[in-house]
């Protein structure tokens, strides 16, 4: 079953996606930058705008019944490869246990305030499921 989830961020409307799609044990979440979306603003620093992302990310994940640790892939866009020294210890200390499959590129950003886009791919387990991982 496919389901959609907003942020509410008035992004999503204006270009037409979901801040997440749910299917199935799946759960594909857009590039997450580092605006409060609740306030509509995004802070100066990049390792700030890294936190404030992840934040982003958790809550999508949560309201699809995931969690961060449900992560197996994770994609960090970078307009400016300087910034990555600041967004490396935030994401590292995040995903530290978890260590998804990770790529980081330097691209442009749509928005010249934004330092960092964060996409990342879960998948939900059960309780089964995760005993059997486990082994």
């Amino acid at each position: 079953m496919r389901r959609l989830i907003s942020s509410g961020s008035p992004f999503e409307a204006a270009a037409g996606y979901s801040r997440a799609v749910v299917d199935g044990e799946w759960v594909f979440v857009a590039g997450t930058t580092g605006f409060d979306y609740a306030r509509m603003t995004i802070a100066a620093d990049a390792a700030a705008q890294a936190r404030q992302a992840l934040a982003n990310i958790e809550a999508a994940l949560a309201e699809a019944g995931a969690r961060l640790g449900d992560i197996v892939r994770v994609r960090y866009y970078l307009p400016d490869p300087g910034d990555w020294p600041q967004v490396a210890p935030v994401v590292g200390e995040a995903f530290a246990a978890i260590r998804p499959a990770a790529t980081a590129l330097v691209c442009g950003i749509v928005d010249p305030r934004m330092k960092i886009e964060i996409e990342v791919t879960a998948r939900r387990r059960n309780e089964a499921t995760a005993r059997d991982a486990a082994g």
